[in-house]
């Protein structure tokens, strides 16, 4: 079988901002599924230890009152949050995400904040395999136009997206996103051994950002940056 038939699980995190070097976790869920069936989910609702902007509150809901009434006690959740995926990865079960640099990359900068081991540390090399439904829709639909936001690409590929921002629901569409990738496009995705597929990722992020850096350059701003690396900055 393709490995869109078979067991992956879901990652997504919502935040307190949209720099993971600074921002916090909020909410966080894994979601295991076989393919596109969901068998289970877990989440977390954490006090990020700082205050929740309005403007991620008005995305996810979660406001400072809820997040310090309900919420775990942040390096308890994120030291259980890396612990599970890194459970799921070591077992060879690939990981979805839909922007998987911002979700992975923001996890381990929690992990350093609070002084506990990287996800690389806790798997003993490269964290992966990671498939990005965002990364590769660019990379094999290069041309459609429109937003790129996971709404807009569930309705694309017809993935029912039912309750945008909540980390469980995120994370269902991504890995759903990615069977439909993986069906619509078997020579480019669904054939693909999933370490291929990552590594394959890493030379289409770069394309892409070399890309979005030489037209920032060429018009907006001639000192822009887009940062290459994937799936871990």
């Amino acid at each position: 079988m393709s490995w869109w038939q078979q067991p992956l699980v879901g990652f997504d995190l919502e935040t307190t901002g949209t720099d993971p070097a600074v921002d916090r976790i909020v909410t966080a869920a894994l979601v295991d599924t076989v393919g596109a069936r969901r068998l289970s989910a877990t989440g977390w609702l954490l006090d990020p230890g700082v205050p929740i902007p309005a403007e991620a509150e008005a995305i996810h809901g979660i406001g400072d009152g809820l997040a310090r009434a309900k919420g775990r006690p942040a390096k308890e959740a994120v030291d259980e949050i890396a612990a599970a995926l890194c459970e799921r990865l070591a077992a060879g079960r690939p990981v979805v995400a839909f922007n998987a640099t911002f979700d992975l990359s923001l996890l381990d900068a929690e992990l350093r904040r609070h002084g506990l081991p990287s996800l690389a540390e806790r798997l003993g090399g490269p964290v992966g395999p990671v498939l990005d439904a965002l990364v590769i829709d660019r990379a094999v639909d290069k041309y459609r136009k429109g937003s790129r936001t996971l709404q807009r690409v569930c309705e694309v590929y017809g993935v029912e997206l039912t309750d945008a921002h909540e980390a469980g629901s995120d994370a269902l569409a991504a890995v759903r996103v990615a069977v439909a990738l993986g069906e619509r496009y078997p020579a480019e995705v669904g054939a693909v051994p999933p370490a291929e597929l990552h590594t394959r990722q890493i030379g289409w992020y770069r394309v892409w950002a070399e890309d979005l850096q030489a037209w920032f350059r060429h018009g907006k701003d001639p000192q822009a940056v887009i940062d290459p690396r994937w799936p871990l900055r």
